[in-house]
């Protein structure tokens, strides 16, 4: 390999990753959310690169029931040795744009998506042991049940629903890997010194950016179980699936509910801050059930509908469902906004 120095432009990306790696020291890598109907307000397991944090005591109380593990900082190498794999490759990146070559860069780039998939990896392997070791004396124990969190998204856990996302620190991972791949690219293109094709390659891969950067960032309502979920406000179980509607805060944390009229309730209760809300979706009445954002739903109100709870409100995707619908069951057309009044 030709001992090639870098742009300028590459030298400035990898100090900015130095900087970024520096910051993951401090902030929260993962977090584990769990939500049920006993905690409202939710529980949360946040992985630093040194410790855990969060809800530990209350989790690790919960978990001695069903015969998982306790969790200890001190159990885990992981915590031990992070710390300085994040320092190392801190410095690998001043340290590279430094030296300005090429080769250093590839060698560095290649190292940090090796230890991005091994710690991946060992994440799952982790989360596996810790949902399948179970103690065969625990008060609670259901055959053939193990308790593995999802390695990332959700995961309905008996009566909780477990949320698996990168937290700041896990961002910024990400961040520094593409930005390690983007100056090996304008490298590699800026060595063919056709200005076209340099623009072209930062195109595609500013166009890969926003495309990962979308698909992290959007969660969209999840899947109702039913005999399996629970309302976040009656706490029934939910048994019909054509009403109700899930809401979803801008940290993609959702709350499902049976009923419009538990959901209604919920948004009045103040139980969560309104303004961290990012969208509502409402069941279709019709058809598979699927999700309708609540601003472009139209709304039947009946009495013959007979919902779980007694909002008796269905929702359809146009006019005409709804029109056809309320041939069988007299009511009256409501809009979104006169129930939020």
């Amino acid at each position: 390999m030709k001992n090639i120095r870098l742009i300028n432009w590459v030298r400035i990306l990898l100090i900015i990753s130095g900087v970024l790696l520096a910051v993951v020291l401090f902030v929260p890598l993962w977090q584990i959310q769990l939500n049920a109907p006993q905690y409202p307000e939710g529980l949360v397991l946040k992985m630093y690169p040194h410790a855990l944090g969060g809800n530990v005591d209350i989790i690790n109380g919960l978990n001695h029931y069903i015969g998982m593990k306790t969790l200890h900082t001190k159990d885990f190498i992981e915590f031990t040795i992070l710390p300085y794999i994040i320092v190392f490759f801190s410095l690998c990146c001043f340290l590279v744009a430094i030296l300005k070559r090429k080769k250093w860069l590839i060698i560095l780039t290649l190292l940090f998506v090796l230890f991005g998939v091994v710690a991946m990896a060992d994440f799952w392997r982790w989360e596996y042991n810790y949902g399948h070791d179970l103690n065969p004396e625990a008060a609670i124990q259901i055959p053939g049940m193990a308790y593995q969190p999802p390695l990332i998204g959700y995961k309905q856990l008996l009566n909780f629903g477990a949320y698996s996302v990168p937290d700041t620190g896990g961002y910024l991972f990400i961040i520094v890997g593409l930005l390690l791949v983007l100056c090996v690219m304008l490298q590699i293109f800026n060595e063919r010194k056709t200005r076209s094709t340099r623009f072209k390659a930062l195109s595609l891969v500013g166009g890969v950016l926003i495309v990962i950067f979308a698909a992290s960032c959007n969660t969209g309502p999840q899947p109702i179980k039913p005999g399996v979920d629970t309302c976040s406000f009656c706490k029934m179980t939910f048994a019909d699936n054509k009403f109700g509607g899930e809401i979803i805060t801008k940290k993609n944390k959702i709350y499902k509910f049976d009923d419009m009229h538990c959901l209604l309730s919920f948004k009045k209760s103040k139980s969560v801050n309104w303004e961290d809300v990012k969208e509502i979706y409402l069941i279709r009445y019709e058809g598979t059930h699927e999700f309708i954002n609540a601003k472009n739903a139209y709304l039947l109100k009946s009495d013959d509908l007979r919902s779980p709870m007694g909002g008796n409100i269905a929702a359809f995707d146009n006019l005409d469902s709804l029109k056809i619908i309320s041939k069988k069951f007299k009511g009256n057309q409501v809009t979104w906004d006169e129930l939020n009044k």
